[in-house]
């Protein structure tokens, strides 16, 4: 669950940079940085929050000169949430300075950084990015990049990577190409991103996807590529298209707002809801779910939860009353709409359930006959390694409860999820396509050792 964003032969590198971070702050908020290259150095800025709390003040971008930049949003999955692990990670190796951005997991990071250390290596974070630069510095080869190459061999899990020298920029995607990253070009310059969201913000051409196993090389020269594992089975991981992307954005070669589309309509045929007057959605991220639920459904949807878009992350309340009142933090109910009237409540997926059960006592204190809640995806019964921010199973609601104890415990009328097949059936691909590692336990890369 990171963001990250490249730009080469551009000017303005790091405003593009700044720009296209911001399009992806859905990815990551509790950091971002920008380092560029500007005659032979590299030049960084970055801190936690925001990206617009970061980059504050305009004279930061008289500091981030040059024609090529990359940028990072993060949100932290592996290593503490701390200012020392916000990318990208900047170093010397063989006196060329590298900075690194990731996005992604490291299944076998616990076992890699140990070894490292106990062969004397002194790290600075505790990312797992870090360790990418610690075994290319212990690589040999003519370039950067063929160091890089060597080092990924040792290295397991999903990562999109961006690397920036002062002579050139370097992507890479894991074999499975777990995680999205998008090729893009404006004019005379080439993009890199997690999301073409960004693209659309800058005025860019969508060029296509870094192929699973694949290393680009942009440099004076122009666009090298080169697969550096044999291709194989993509894994994409499905819950980008469930919840994590932007509706807008393009990923895994598939408009995010019409794969949702098709989960919503594929769920009103599996979970229907007689009797229901309106469907309404969790806003933001459930809208395009609940529009195709209730056009298949033909059900009327309304706008009956209002969400703050100002609130940020809150804390644990101290007492249950005060923890009941934090959902009005972020939502209100819309009463008009919602009193007197059976509902279903669209939602993309069910985590921990705390959020859900405080809607529903918020819905039926507006006057809601009953509520019957509808998730666009399977049950999310095991964790993630490769970058999502699921906890460990003991976290999981469902994973230890069927689907009747979730009806109970969330306090509403019924409960229905969508299918895996359903599901794998909307996106048209083959079913091994998508990684459904958190809905079915089946890992395509094997965690390693310890675990965040």
């Amino acid at each position: 669950m990171c963001g990250i964003m490249g730009i080469y032969n551009n000017t303005e590198a790091s405003t593009l940079a700044y720009m296209g971070l911001y399009a992806q702050q859905h990815r990551g908020q509790e950091g971002a940085g920008i380092v560029s290259a500007n005659e032979g150095k590299l030049f960084r800025h970055m801190g936690q929050g925001l990206v617009s709390d970061v980059f504050s003040e305009p004279s930061v971008f008289d500091e981030l000169q040059g024609n090529s930049a990359i940028g990072h949003v993060r949100y932290s999955t592996t290593g503490e949430s701390d200012r020392k692990n916000v990318g990208p990670l900047m170093f010397n190796v063989d006196d060329i300075p590298i900075s690194i951005a990731h996005n992604g997991n490291l299944v076998n990071a616990a076992d890699v950084r140990r070894r490292l250390q106990q062969e004397g290596a002194i790290f600075q974070t505790s990312t797992d990015t870090e360790i990418i630069i610690h075994l290319l510095a212990r690589e040999q080869g003519k370039t950067i990049a063929d160091r890089l190459e060597r080092a990924l061999q040792k290295v397991a899990g999903a990562y999109s990577l961006l690397i920036i020298t002062p002579d050139e920029l370097i992507a890479a995607r894991d074999p499975h190409g777990i995680r999205p990253f998008c090729l893009g070009r404006l004019k005379d310059a080439y993009l890199l991103a997690s999301e073409t969201c960004a693209f659309d913000l800058l005025g860019a051409d969508y060029l296509r996807d870094i192929k699973p196993g694949e290393m680009l090389v942009i440099d004076p020269d122009g666009l090298h590529t080169k697969q550096i594992f044999p291709e194989t089975q993509p894994r994409h991981c499905i819950f980008e298209h469930i919840y994590f992307s932007r509706p807008d954005s393009r990923i895994f070669d598939e408009n995010v707002d019409k794969i949702r589309r098709k989960f919503s309509k594929i769920l009103a045929d599996e979970q229907p809801a007689p009797g229901a007057d309106i469907v309404i959605s969790v806003p933001d991220s459930s809208n395009t779910n609940a529009l195709g639920y209730a056009r298949r459904a033909n059900l009327k949807y309304e706008i009956g939860l209002i969400r703050n878009h100002y609130v940020g992350r809150t804390f644990i309340f101290p007492s249950q009353r005060l923890r009941d009142l934090s959902v009005k933090l972020k939502f209100n109910t819309v009463r008009g709409v919602l009193k007197d009237r059976e509902v279903v409540v669209v939602d993309d997926s069910i985590v921990r359930g705390t959020t859900l059960k405080k809607l529903t006592r918020l819905l039926k204190a507006s006057g809601v006959k009953k509520v019957h809640v509808r998730i666009g995806s399977p049950p999310v019964r095991h964790p993630c390694f490769y970058g999502m921010d699921f906890p460990t199973e003991t976290e999981l609601l469902a994973a230890d409860h069927s689907e009747a104890e979730m009806q109970a415990i969330i306090a509403v009328d019924s409960l229905g999820y969508l299918s895996i097949d359903g599901m794998l059936n909307a996106t048209g691909a083959d079913k091994e396509h998508f990684c459904t590692a958190c809905f079915s336990g089946n890992y395509p890369v094997i965690p390693k050792g310890d675990h965040d």
